[in-house]
């Protein structure tokens, strides 16, 4: 892993799920993971066994320059890649295994640009593992990405993670702090309405006027 947040979120996931395979969903609290929300997603499988956008932070969104709620998640691929990445998606939850994938955003004539995804299975409260916590992050910041959205991911590599070694790996990295209690029923703050709480995660709309 080499961005930050795929990093983070994975730490997080780790810890969270402690001596099982996968955590719960209701575990999620975006109190203790803040820094690096605007870079997650949260993707879904749906009765009819496709695997969706549920949620997408608001730099994910940027980067696409739409909003990605409901998006189906191979929708983001080159077109030749759409069927594998739905599998991938759809190992993830079934082997309940966390993936990273190597990939490179596509904008225009735009040079490529390398970025990372994260995929992370979560249990529903009926016990099925059919979330995905994942994060997607671009691993430079060129100029031109400000003015031009990615139009396709292109799939260049993909691994999936041994959680026993990369605990290794965490283990030298330096020591986290206890994650800290919850504090409950804080206000919302901003434009009423704007924004959602979906798996206790936050986030933020385009395109509503309220």
């Amino acid at each position: 892993m080499r961005s930050k947040a795929a990093i983070e979120i994975y730490a997080y996931w780790d810890e969270l799920r402690g001596h099982r395979e996968v955590p719960a969903r209701s575990q999620i609290e975006p109190a203790h993971i803040r820094n690096i929300l605007a870079d997650l997603f949260i993707l879904e499988k749906t009765a009819r066994g496709d695997v969706r956008f549920r949620l997408a932070g608001t730099r994910i969104c940027s980067l696409f320059a739409r909003e990605l709620r409901g998006t189906a998640f191979d929708a983001l691929w080159l077109a030749g890649q759409t069927g594998r990445l739905a599998q991938i998606a759809d190992d993830v939850m079934t082997q309940k295994a966390p993936v990273v994938l190597s990939a490179s955003s596509l904008a225009g004539t735009a040079d490529r640009l390398p970025t990372e995804i994260i995929l992370l299975p979560l249990r529903s409260p009926d016990g099925a593992v059919d979330r995905i916590i994942g994060a997607l992050v671009p691993l430079a910041r060129p100029l031109w990405l400000e003015g031009t959205p990615v139009n396709y991911l292109d799939l260049d590599g993909m691994r999936v993670l041994d959680t026993e070694k990369t605990n290794l790996f965490l283990q030298n990295r330096p020591e986290r702090k206890p994650l800290p209690a919850a504090t409950p029923h804080l206000a919302d703050h901003g434009i009423a309405g704007a924004i959602r709480r979906v798996l206790h995660l936050r986030v933020f709309e385009g395109g509503r006027q309220d």
